[in-house]
């Protein structure tokens, strides 16, 4: 698979989805958040993924409209979140992201987490959104396996997308197996492991053979591994350098020596104990 940063992934109702972009979890200074967006987007980013929670909607609204690229040029994500649940509540939720960001359709809209009792009417809601062509496409995040042969049992339109926690020391094979055995598509959030890899031995090495960073050898472990990859930064430098990994690639046995790093490790909490 020859990769670019305008590589896409194809989901299961043929909608093209970029392999690379901008997450932007705790962008909070509405100005350094909305440059970020803009240099990202400037560097080649063609998706931003934000949540209802992130409380940066409307940064990312304003980004896209100051950054000189057209919105049907971009892929933007949001995400209702777990006070939000509900049939009724989701469409409300969703109509209130729409404004913040002054769009008139969202590319991908996911349910944040699978709350119990909940999340089966949440993902009813959305796939009314995709059905009312208010979304091009339509997916959950970290949800197991159960959650979604639960929602697979009655839904119309199956996810297209789940948006877990991934990364070396949390690789999640099960999950990602069964998702790709039910076309649904994987993006890793907390793709980095929060800073924990970064001195890792033997990715040192491996980022020592091709004269790049850590960060820049996970990101392109992602991408190789068929995933989509949103790693968050809000430094132009760094945003930059997240970027330039697409002019190496790494060996079969490289890819497993860093699948090799699993530990199960989560910097987040376990979809199985998420409270509303």
């Amino acid at each position: 698979m020859k990769l670019a940063i305008d590589s896409t992934k194809t989901l299961h109702n043929g909608v093209e989805m970029p392999r690379f972009g901008l997450g932007v979890y705790k962008m909070t200074d509405k100005e350094a958040a909305v440059e970020a967006m803009i240099t990202a987007i400037n560097a080649g980013y063609g998706a931003i993924d934000t949540a209802t929670i992130y409380d940066n909607e409307a940064e990312v609204g304003e980004a896209v409209r100051n950054s000189g690229v057209k919105r049907e040029e971009l892929f933007i994500t949001s995400k209702v979140w777990n006070t939000d649940q509900g049939y009724d509540e989701t469409l409300r939720a969703f109509e209130a992201s729409l404004k913040r960001l002054g769009f008139d359709y969202l590319d991908l809209y996911l349910t944040h987490w699978a709350i119990e009792g909940k999340y089966v009417d949440t993902y009813r809601a959305i796939q009314r959104l995709y059905d009312e062509k208010l979304v091009r496409s339509i997916g959950v995040s970290n949800h197991q396996q159960h959650h979604l042969e639960k929602l697979l049992a009655t839904a119309n339109t199956k996810p297209m997308v789940n948006q877990i926690e991934l990364h070396p020391q949390l690789t999640q094979v099960p999950l990602r197996s069964f998702c790709a055995n039910q076309d649904i598509a994987v993006t890793s959030w907390s793709p980095l492991a929060r800073g924990r890899l970064l001195e890792d031995p033997v990715l040192l090495e491996i980022a020592n053979t091709y004269g790049k960073t850590i960060a820049q050898v996970i990101i392109r472990w992602h991408l190789q591994s068929d995933l989509t990859v949103i790693p968050k930064s809000v430094t132009p430098s760094r945003i930059k350098e997240n970027a330039e990994v697409f002019d190496f690639s790494l060996t079969e046995e490289e890819i497993e020596l860093i699948d090799g790093l699993n530990q199960d490790w989560r910097s987040g909490t376990h979809p199985d104990d998420i409270k509303a």
